[in-house]
């Protein structure tokens, strides 16, 4: 488990990178803020979970590989991504949405977490990345727009149902993918039919 826990880990912060990178381009950036986007992007939710867990030091810190692939990932992005798409960022930023709010959920259960506080962990994990991309590109977090299609909603219904397919016993690897890919499909259908949160 802990060598399917890695290799997810990777693909998140890769896509989280991509997304970032993309992103800070849009913005105009140069190369030097297309990577701290990235790492931003990649890492925001991680480290926000790990420090609110006590687990230190923080994730990425330990392996020196994570930080490499990002800044990797994201001088890729910046310079040979020809075509920068709405539709390229939202899948690459719906991966990453995905595969980190089920790792942080786990690695709540892994301490002995309550259920509940495993879920907004997976929350955490997942959207903070973001949160910390927008404030940095001097804009209010997407995730809090009345505007915005679904997304932390799609974490929070992902990471309960894995949560709870754990909870039952079922295979951890299955209630992984299902909970992951529960959250990038709605995420995917939210931007699809403009879903959002009704509005007061």
């Amino acid at each position: 488990m802990e060598q399917i826990l890695l290799v997810l880990t990777y693909i998140a912060v890769a896509a989280s990178s991509i997304s970032g990178a993309l992103e800070a381009r849009k913005h105009q950036m140069d190369i030097v803020g297309a990577t701290t986007i990235a790492f931003v992007t990649a890492f925001g939710g991680g480290t926000v979970r790990d420090l609110l867990l006590g687990r230190t030091p923080v994730f990425w810190v330990n392996d020196a590989w994570l930080t490499v692939t990002t800044f990797v990932v994201a001088i890729i992005s910046f310079y040979r991504l020809n075509r920068i798409s709405n539709r390229l960022l939202v899948f690459a930023d719906a991966i990453g949405l995905g595969i980190f709010s089920i790792l942080g959920a786990t690695y709540a259960l892994q301490l002995g977490i309550p259920s509940i506080v495993a879920v907004l962990m997976g929350v955490v994990t997942g959207i903070f990345g973001g949160v910390l991309r927008d404030v940095m590109s001097v804009r209010i977090p997407s995730v809090f727009g009345q505007s915005t299609e679904l997304y932390a909603t799609c974490s929070l219904v992902g990471t309960a149902l894995f949560i709870i397919l754990n909870t039952l016993n079922l295979n951890t690897l299955v209630a992984s993918l299902t909970g992951g890919l529960t959250i990038f499909t709605m995420r995917l259908l939210a931007v699809r039919f403009k879903m959002t949160l009704p509005s007061p």
